[in-house]
């Protein structure tokens, strides 16, 4: 009980790290505040996805690896690469389709950014107990 406790306020601190890094008002905003750790260095933007890594460590930890925790660990992962997968279509390939564009435009709500801190450690917590 205590080390699902521990992971998932980790997990919060992790996450509330990932909001505070990549905070804009648009999906345009945050890919380009990824991309600036990107253009630093690859392993400078993994480094600022600390969720992956505290969701990874509490698999091999643990040793749980139920229906849950691959959702979590599936959810994470797709994240990451649709994040990697914008970048490159945005800033490094130069041509988004217009759909993209479009959606890159659209507002996000302040309190949407911090879905994640919710609904990422509730999954860890399910899936550790």
């Amino acid at each position: 009980m205590e080390n699902i406790l521990i992971f998932t306020l980790i997990l919060v601190c992790a996450e509330l790290f990932e909001v505070y890094t990549q905070r804009a008002s648009t999906l345009l905003g945050i890919v380009s505040n990824l991309y600036a750790y990107y253009q630093k260095s690859i392993f400078l933007f993994f480094l600022v996805q600390p969720g992956f890594y505290v969701v990874l460590f509490s698999v091999l930890f643990t040793g749980v690896l139920n229906a849950s925790m691959l959702f979590l660990l599936s959810m994470k992962i797709f994240d990451l690469f649709y994040k990697i997968e914008l970048i490159k279509q945005v800033f490094l390939q130069k041509s988004p389709s217009s759909e993209i564009r479009q959606m890159l435009e659209w507002e996000i709500p302040f309190s949407l950014l911090f879905l994640g801190v919710l609904f990422y450690p509730l999954l860890l917590w399910y899936a550790l107990s």
